[in-house]
């Protein structure tokens, strides 16, 4: 059975140990992890700043807000990690599933550490997006969140989990047809580029205004 060599070999311990060994050889286990961090940090920027908006946008309170800016995150984070398996021909259900499998511990870590850093920044709760109060708590908790969130992901690799669950996946496949096609599919050093894009310009018209 160990000779089966297809790429959803999270059947039994001893496949996912040769797959993540396979990866570590070729990508380095620190390498794997802080690309898988990166890739979960950034949906979960896009959410909870989508969630701030909109809070502050309809009038939430802090505790309604921060609910919201948490479930867009995880909603977020799990649909970037589903996007390369989409394209190689996974179902959606199937997808999320094993999206959710790899990525819910690192992302709830990530939530926790960056809520925390918010709510300890005197003003960040109520800061608009004109306010730099608001861009630079934001920057402080998603580096604290990476910091917080990279051992982990270390930690479930070298078990065969976490991320080396989807890793088998990328890159399988035949060409792309059909609506899957259009599906995005960015390069951990692309989301890296365009979130420390957004989050800078965001500061810098903050001074501005």
């Amino acid at each position: 059975m160990d000779t089966d060599d297809t790429p959803t070999g999270h059947d039994t311990g001893h496949h996912d140990d040769d797959h993540t060994g396979h990866h570590q050889g070729t990508h380095g286990l620190g390498g794997m992890a802080a690309s898988a961090t990166l890739h979960c940090l950034t949906g979960c920027a896009i959410g909870e700043i989508a969630g701030l908006v909109i809070g502050a946008a309809v009038g939430l309170g802090n505790g309604a807000t921060i609910a919201l800016s948490v479930a867009l995150a995880f909603g977020f984070g799990f649909a970037l990690s589903s996007l390369p398996l989409l394209r190689v021909g996974l179902a959606v259900g199937a997808a999320l599933g094993l999206v959710a499998a790899a990525d819910t511990l690192s992302i709830a870590t990530m939530e926790v550490v960056d809520n925390v850093v918010v709510a300890l920044v005197p003003g960040a709760m109520d800061a608009g997006l004109s306010d730099p109060v608001f861009w630079l708590s934001m920057a402080a908790a998603l580096v604290a969140a990476f910091v917080a969130a990279y051992p982990v992901n270390r930690w479930l690799l070298r078990r065969g989990k976490g991320h080396a669950l989807t890793h088998g996946f990328h890159g399988v496949g035949g060409e792309v047809t059909g609506w899957r096609r259009h599906l995005p599919s960015p390069s951990t050093r692309a989301l890296a580029l365009g979130l420390a894009t957004f989050l800078a310009s965001g500061l810098v018209l903050s001074l501005a205004v």
